[in-house]
């Protein structure tokens, strides 16, 4: 434990983490009583529809700002003190966000009965709440271009204000809903909370009113798009397809073996979420950054050795009480409806510590830009994914959804380990060191 606290004390708290700490913290604690609240009032049925439901207007949420939020950062901060290429960043950013916006929320508006029909099936009519979706979407994109440029000025602390009291309201306004229209409230919540959330983060635009003149729809250049596009067509890609192949493997749990079921994977996954946002974090506060600017062979395995060493013991140790104490954990968490989870849980958890150790060396692709071997790579995943899913919930029913995460995460992480095979375990030369 020393060892790991050294690690955390040392690499990653002095870069504002604990700041991000405490935002994950509060995050998980709300999503912990919202979950607690869905269970005891709606069960499992409400808890897939709601699945689908994030799962879908996170996708949207990426689209409508073209996964631009960490390239806009990376450059924001990058061209801080330089007005005209920063202007051309703001400007090529928020237009092209603002288009992109646009198209979303008019295909969300005018297809909404196809979309419900497509999460919900025939059984529910909840287009109304994808029209809402459409006509508060613009809202999320405000929000996030906002939160994006205080970001790259490193305003850590206002982003934790914000997002603090965000999620405070979040978790007053979906308890609120959820007591008054049950599923219908718990759906609602989900697409108007982050349009609530824009209402406080005005407070941070009015801080940096001064930039609102920078952005310019004649400062829009090539340039600035061809330095976003990159981070980009990999945020969207990943933001939209795991969403998606999610909703896809959630429909089939409820065609084939029931929704009920479908609301026990719903219930593992939402309790996954809960201890990878943190290691999320450290991959991005940390790892991310180290791995940024080595510039050799030996660097980089130095790095990948001291987060393994220093990490992932711990993380195994918390999995493993996971998993033994998985039945009060149900109970403490969720109900007695959702006992017939605690079979799910061990594929899950090892799929999920072969997921952090994979995210680890992947991060390469995008520090060194080998951003088609990493669309490669995961366009893999999720057809893996996606494929051992439909064969295992076929074979053993709502057991094979955590099988086939366990089996994909296996096969992407053997797949990164031969990609890196040399730089990991074969002799360094004295030009890779």
């Amino acid at each position: 434990m020393r060892v790991f606290l050294k690690y955390i004390n040392d690499h990653v708290l002095h870069k504002a983490a604990n700041l991000n700490l405490a935002h994950i913290s509060v995050k998980i604690l709300a999503g912990t009583v919202i979950t607690k609240f869905v269970a005891v009032l709606i069960g499992a049925e409400g808890m897939a529809l709601m699945g689908n439901l994030r799962n879908f207007f996170s996708a949207f949420q990426s689209v409508s700002i073209g996964g631009m939020y960490q390239g806009m950062v990376k450059f924001i901060s990058k061209f801080r003190e330089d007005t005209v290429r920063l202007s051309e960043t703001l400007s090529t950013a928020y237009y092209v966000g603002f288009l992109l916006t646009f198209l979303a929320s008019l295909f969300c508006y005018y297809n909404a009965e196809s979309i419900s029909e497509f999460l919900f099936s025939g059984r529910y009519q909840y287009s109304y709440i994808i029209r809402l979706m459409g006509l508060l979407l613009p809202f999320y994109s405000l929000n996030m271009f906002s939160f994006s440029i205080m970001n790259g000025f490193s305003k850590f602390r206002i982003l934790l204000v914000i997002n603090i009291i965000g999620q405070v309201l979040g978790l007053l306004v979906t308890l609120v809903l959820i007591w008054q229209d049950n599923i219908d409230g718990a759906l609602t919540s989900i697409v108007i909370t982050p349009a609530l959330v824009f209402l406080i983060t005005l407070v941070g635009i009015l801080w940096r009113r001064s930039l609102i003149g920078l952005i310019q729809f004649r400062n829009i250049t090539v340039e600035a798009l061809q330095l976003i596009a990159p981070h980009t067509v990999v945020a969207m890609l990943t933001s939209v397809s795991i969403p998606l192949v999610l909703i896809l493997i959630r429909n089939y749990l409820m065609t084939e073996v029931g929704i009920k079921e479908a609301g026990y994977w719903q219930a593992v996954n939402r309790i996954s979420d809960y201890y990878l946002m943190f290691m999320n974090s450290l991959l991005v506060l940390y790892v991310f950054p180290r791995l940024n600017s080595t510039s050799s062979t030996k660097a980089f395995r130095a790095e990948i050795y001291r987060f393994y060493k220093s990490v992932m013991p711990y993380f195994a140790a918390v999995l493993l009480l996971i998993y033994i104490v998985r039945v009060p954990l149900i109970q403490i968490l969720l109900t007695d409806e959702f006992k017939p989870a605690k079979a799910l849980f061990a594929w899950q958890l090892f799929g999920d510590f072969l997921k952090v150790m994979a995210m680890v060396v992947a991060l390469q692709f995008l520090a060194k830009r080998m951003f088609i071997h990493f669309i490669i790579l995961q366009v893999f995943l999720f057809l893996i994914l996606y494929i051992s899913s439909m064969y295992f919930i076929d074979a053993f029913g709502v057991q094979g959804a955590v099988m086939a995460h366990c089996l994909s995460y296996g096969l992407y992480f053997a797949i990164i380990l031969l990609l890196f095979a040399s730089s990991l375990f074969g002799v360094i030369s004295e030009q890779q060191e």
